[in-house]
């Protein structure tokens, strides 16, 4: 009886698993193989599940009314330089919070907190006021220093940062280990995976944004390739849903191959291994 509960019980969470999977991957199929279609294919109704003859034209629409190469190099730029000042700013942050106690921690905790439940919608005027004053606006650099440091990737580094044994940080200092040794050497390898994922997390954000590069910028010259899809809708022709969905597998294919790359390291972040 035993048995045949516990086979059960597999069998529906190996369905719930399956169904979870297909509601999270149903919508990237859909959005690739749409950028297949013709565009007649892709208005028909009831719609095909796979295009009747494979096409390139909608990403080479793309290409025509968009220069993806520029707006794709400003993606990666605002994105990488995100990412780089935030692993200077967190690490060192997090690694304060989570190994030392000085005077202040507990209200300095709290404001990371505030910081940290605040909407970005709430910031903008102040934000935009001052890089106004600084003559700043319409430059890259709206678009990256006010990411400098997050809120999200200091706790969620502070969390695995504290998982470290205190006795092993003991035994590098009595070994005359620095501080940056230590946090070099013995801490970030024992919490690659969630420093990995934190940072992963901070380039996704970033490359996706939308409401603070419209706000920031109006030249074309400095604005992301998640600007550049208002200009793939044709007032006139309607939307072209093959080109649109090109446009975002296009989009999407950067983070998916770090994806590919990182997997490993991210699936580790998701338990702590002890010490080998």
């Amino acid at each position: 009886m035993y048995q045949l509960k516990k086979r059960i019980g597999n069998i529906i969470s190996t369905l719930l698993k399956f169904a979870l999977f297909i509601c999270f991957a149903f919508p990237f199929y859909w959005m690739v193989t749409t950028a297949f279609k013709s565009y007649q294919e892709s208005i028909a109704f009831p719609p095909t599940l796979w295009p009747h003859n494979f096409s390139w034209q909608a990403f080479i629409s793309v290409c025509q009314k968009i220069d993806i190469i520029h707006y794709f190099k400003n993606s990666i730029l605002v994105s990488t330089a995100v990412v780089i000042l935030q692993a200077f700013i967190n690490i060192p942050a997090a690694y304060g919070f989570a190994r030392y106690d000085f005077k202040g921690k507990k209200a300095m905790w709290a404001l990371v907190m505030v910081a940290f439940m605040i909407p970005l919608q709430i910031t903008f005027i102040p934000v935009y006021i001052m890089f106004s004053k600084v003559q700043l606006l319409n430059t890259l650099w709206p678009q990256i220093l006010p990411f400098a440091a997050n809120a999200y990737g200091i706790f969620l580094m502070r969390q695995a940062f504290m998982q470290v044994p205190e006795a092993l940080l003991e035994s590098a200092r009595m070994d005359n280990a620095g501080e940056f040794k230590t946090l070099f050497k013995i801490v970030l390898p024992m919490t690659k995976g969630s420093v990995i994922m934190a940072e992963l997390f901070s380039f996704i954000s970033t490359w996706n944004s939308y409401f603070w590069p419209l706000v920031m910028t109006n030249d074309d010259k400095v604005r992301p390739m998640t600007l550049a899809m208002q200009r793939l809708q044709d007032a006139n022709q309607g939307l072209q849903w093959p080109v649109l969905m090109a446009a975002n597998t296009l989009l999407v294919l950067p983070i998916f191959i770090i994806f590919i790359v990182l997997n490993k390291q991210i699936m580790s972040s998701f338990g702590y291994k002890g010490i080998k």
